[in-house]
């Protein structure tokens, strides 16, 4: 349990329930709110005055709405099971109330449904008022949007309630009180309840002292916080609301910028031992034998490791690239680097897949240098070893035996480097792959097998803007490698539309029999490994494709439930050319390396982010032959839909693919996945709307650790304790 420092966050860290009572905290689940903090930072969508009608062309299909509107008709029509003095004969139609409600532009059909009496006392209901407020989720019927069965009240000329229910009352309340917040509600929770929520978790606040000094709010130019609260949730104007919105989402890019900023001093307050480049060693023996020219971009990057290991400071940097820009090679020169210095490397990769790849990539590129002492090894060989929880009791303790006593140069594996059984003679270098699977404890776990500070690279093939650069990697120096390198070729890809076209499917189908006609070889990627209600999986399409369109063509299987023994020797079947298809889940997303590789089929493309596609058509084109990447969807009738996948198509372009894919998913995840139900991730920050608000939290909060290097100040203790658990998790996950 958090013993924390500030009166503020004991309070703001709360469990809801304690304020609201378990059943209504339950409910709030649903909107990602388990805090009394997360509450008071459920802020509304927008805000009404008490006579302003809602813009109905704002509504969308599926939100649950508050509406102010006129009634501008009713019309009452019965069904075939009753009369308006009978009661309804039962299996007959019921009568209905359809009601179209206006803002003076647009309009909104609303139904009822029920017997002849109910619905001609909601006819009457109806008339009473000049305007109503009602509540319920937007629907769509014919082609149009409507409401059906909203809750509702009259209201008339003065906004007084007509009808005196206790509801009711609740609902009109909005009516009477300046400014209405229209909040993200669920059918149990309307916005009217979510407000009341809201004020009771408002009267909990002790108006303590604000969790940041005095000096940070005039640096920012923010108002208090327990001012901010009241502002969003009961604003005397609108501009006071936004002032309080500013407030938190200063609280949420300071206390992350914060975090970074300490952890940049700490790793500053470490001593690493330095590793120099030893001329005539593996690394000079690796280059004589590469066979391709490195990039200038690639030798610009090798060149800034090489200065940053040679420090006796560690080094904490993140390396991005595009797909196939060549980071494996960079990371390679930098570890043989350390190696010629006396060092040893360890490679953290988060599957095995992944791993194994890694570690035949690596032993590819260097041959003999990775013989160890057998004879016929050169003088300066070093030993390259695997390790993933799923080996060989003795391939395992050979494999720890060489790392512990230095017999191994490099060591490559999955979170099994982490079991305290590892041990190194001399960690010098870290490289993590994708260190967005990896938390926070888990990073530490290796790093703490050192017996200095070791050096650090991370690896990503996920190219991220600069606005979640210093969001989510804020402790880290980066590095971008941007082109790639001579003889990749290009990847055009085309969006097939399964349902208004299933013959091009079938073609789809002929091509991949034609590629593999001409010797290639072709990736078929399904987003499931089983066959469900939502479509077809792994196992079942590659049943369907080997006795049907691909029948006589060596087709494979892969996905993560396979042991690890399966999954190794498909890929390696794929790898020699002794299969010609390989039908898979994303296991072969990042670090898959087959140059013969031509052609990618993404069945229900629409199951993928924009940026997990990217990643994906990458596996393609890496030899000599140029790739083409088909899109297969059944769901382009979904404009959002078929605008992601066109873009994919219409662009190799990953830094503008991120860009994009960070826009439209602008309310997932940010710092991590929500973590044990206790918290959630950053609720209002949004990384391409308030980049100017970040670079002004970043400088404040260099400030403060030159101010408070020894973190004193018990705000500040409190915001990174927060931020870290938040961080414990998956820090970007793209899918």
């Amino acid at each position: 349990m958090v013993m924390w420092r500030t009166q503020a966050y004991r309070e703001l860290y709360a469990p809801v329930a304690d304020v609201l009572g378990a059943r209504t905290a339950k409910e709030f689940e649903k909107l990602r709110v388990h805090t009394v903090g997360d509450l008071l930072r459920h802020l509304p969508r927008r805000y009404l005055s008490g006579t302003e009608l809602t813009d109905l062309a704002t509504l969308e299909e599926g939100e649950h709405v508050a509406v102010m509107a006129r009634v501008s008709r009713t019309q009452v029509i019965r069904g075939s099971g009753g009369h308006a003095s009978g009661p309804q004969r039962r299996g007959g139609r019921p009568s209905r109330l359809e009601v179209t409600l206006t803002d003076g532009h647009g309009y909104l059909a609303v139904t009822f449904f029920g017997r002849d009496r109910l619905v001609e006392y909601w006819d009457r209901e109806l008339g009473k008022g000049v305007r109503g407020i009602f509540v319920g989720k937007v629907g769509r019927f014919r082609d149009q949007l409507q409401l059906t069965h909203p809750e509702f009240v009259m209201l008339d000329a003065s906004g007084a309630i007509v009808g005196a229910s206790e509801e009711k009352q609740r609902m009109a309340t909005m009516s009477r009180s300046g400014l209405v917040g229209m909040y993200p509600a669920t059918a149990k929770l309307p916005t009217w309840k979510v407000a009341e929520c809201c004020r009771l978790a408002l009267a909990t606040l002790s108006g303590a002292d604000d969790p940041w000094p005095e000096w940070v709010l005039d640096a920012a130019d923010v108002m208090r916080q327990a001012d901010a609260f009241a502002a969003v949730h009961q604003p005397r104007s609108l501009a006071e609301a936004e002032a309080g919105a500013q407030r938190l989402l200063f609280d949420e890019a300071f206390a992350t910028q914060l975090t970074m900023a300490y952890r940049r001093a700490d790793v500053a307050t470490h001593t690493a031992i330095r590793r120099q480049a030893v001329p005539g060693g593996l690394l000079d023996a690796l280059d004589a034998r590469l066979p391709f020219a490195l990039t200038d971009g690639q030798r610009e990057v090798c060149d800034t490791l090489f200065a940053e290991l040679d420090r006796a400071r560690p080094m904490q940097r993140l390396l991005q690239g595009e797909v196939g820009s060549g980071k494996t090679v960079v990371a390679l020169r930098a570890m043989l680097a350390v190696v010629d210095a006396g060092g040893q490397c360890a490679l953290l990769a988060p599957t095995e897949v992944l791993a194994q790849q890694h570690y035949a990539t690596i032993r590819t590129l260097m041959g003999d240098l990775a013989g160890g002492r057998l004879l016929g090894s050169p003088d300066a060989a070093t030993d390259v070893v695997l390790l993933t929880g799923s080996m060989p009791a003795a391939a395992k303790r050979t494999a720890l035996l060489r790392a512990a006593s230095g017999e191994a140069g490099i060591v490559v594996g999955t979170h099994a480097l982490l079991n305290d059984k590892v041990q190194f003679a001399d960690l010098g270098f870290i490289v993590i792959d994708e260190q967005h699977r990896f938390g926070v404890e888990q990073r530490g776990a290796l790093t703490d097998k050192a017996s200095a500070r070791p050096h650090v690279l991370v690896l990503t093939a996920t190219p991220i803007p600069r606005s979640v650069a210093m969001t989510i990697f804020g402790d880290l120096d980066i590095s971008t490698l941007a082109e790639l390198p001579a003889g990749r070729q290009v990847i055009g890809t085309v969006v097939v539309d399964a349902a208004l076209r299933p013959a091009w499917v079938e073609r789809a189908w002929q091509r991949v029999a034609e590629e593999v006609a001409q010797h290639r070889q072709v990736f078929i990627v399904v987003p499931r490994i089983n066959s469900s209600d939502e479509g077809v999986g792994v196992t079942e399409l590659a049943e369907r494709l080997s006795t049907g369109p691909l029948a006589g063509v060596r087709v494979g299987v892969m996905h993560g439930q396979l042991n690890s023994d399966a999954k190794e020797s498909t890929m390696a079947a794929f790898v020699a050319g002794e299969l010609d298809v390989l039908v898979a889940t994303t296991v072969i997303e990042v670090g898959v390396d087959v140059p013969n590789a031509t052609m990618m089929v993404i069945w229900d493309a629409e199951r993928f982010g924009i940026s997990q596609l990217h990643q994906l058509r990458g596996r393609i084109g890496r030899g000599e032959h140029p790739g083409v990447c088909l899109l297969i969807s059944s769901a382009l009738a979904e404009e959002t839909i078929r605008e992601r996948l066109q873009a994919v198509a219409a662009t190799n372009d990953g830094f503008e693919l991120a860009e994009l894919d960070l826009l439209q998913r602008r309310e997932g995840d940010v710092l991590g996945a929500e973590q044990s139900g206790s918290r959630s991730s950053l609720r209002l920050l949004s990384v391409l709307e308030h980049a100017d608000l970040i670079v002004q939290a970043k400088q404040i909060a260099s400030d403060a650790v030159q101010r408070d290097p020894d973190r004193s100040t018990p705000g500040f203790v409190d915001a990174v304790t927060a931020t870290e658990q938040l961080m414990a998790g998956d820090f970007l996950e793209l899918s």
